[in-house]
């Protein structure tokens, strides 16, 4: 798919700027998009870190889509909880957003630009691993999408660890692309949203959430 005819719409020029990959991605289907610059990932573990897929990246930018409210539905009355598979877990990460992330990789990669859209679900281990090259991590480096999303300015990591959106809250999935492209970045925003209430630890039925920094 040429991209190439979009660039009018949201760019007044062939530069290519934050702005207009945020117009193209929320074009595609995203709710929201932010922008981070690779610098901020510096002191990362070298397992996490963007910059041991691809030295050169120089930007991030992180595109989320929201869960729809109504999935839950099925759950909370115990009557059909496969729509919340479809919907809003299995196929947002392996079909609804890949495809966000793809097309506007390609966008990008429109202006000349390299592109990496990086899999939103479970990474997987490369069923041939061999020993890392000296001086390299072993090959399957997982940048946390979460704190992804916190770089690019889109939100911040509550009590629970979970992603929390300013007008989504959880209800989201997130997603990445790495470019050469330097771009604005967003600033990070300051955390509002979680007050350390840890309701979320005293309600969590498996006690995954700890009560107390101890």
């Amino acid at each position: 798919m040429n991209h190439t005819a979009d660039v009018q719409t949201v760019s007044d020029t062939r530069v290519l700027t934050s702005e207009a990959i945020k117009a193209y991605a929320k074009s595609r289907g995203a709710d929201d998009v932010g922008i981070a610059n690779i610098e901020r990932w510096e002191g990362a573990p070298p397992s996490m870190d963007p910059r041991e897929i691809w030295p050169d990246a120089r930007s991030v930018v992180v595109m989320l889509k929201r869960i729809p409210r109504g999935t839950y539905r099925g759950i909370e009355e115990g009557t059909h909880w496969n729509n919340y598979t479809f919907y809003s877990y299995n196929r947002l990460n392996t079909i609804f957003l890949p495809t966000v992330n793809y097309e506007t990789a390609c966008f990008i990669e429109d202006f000349g630009w390299e592109a990496v859209p990086l899999y939103p679900g479970v990474s997987e281990r490369h069923p041939n691993m061999k020993l890392p090259k000296i001086g390299r991590v072993a090959p399957d480096i997982n940048p946390q999408v979460r704190i992804a999303g916190v770089a690019a300015g889109l939100g911040e990591i509550g009590w629970s660890k979970v992603f929390l959106h300013p007008y989504l809250g959880p209800r989201l999935r997130l997603c990445m692309i790495l470019t050469d492209a330097v771009l604005e970045p967003d600033p990070i925003r300051e955390p509002q949203i979680c007050d350390r209430c840890r309701r979320c630890a005293a309600q969590c039925p498996g006690n995954a959430i700890p009560k107390n920094l101890e």
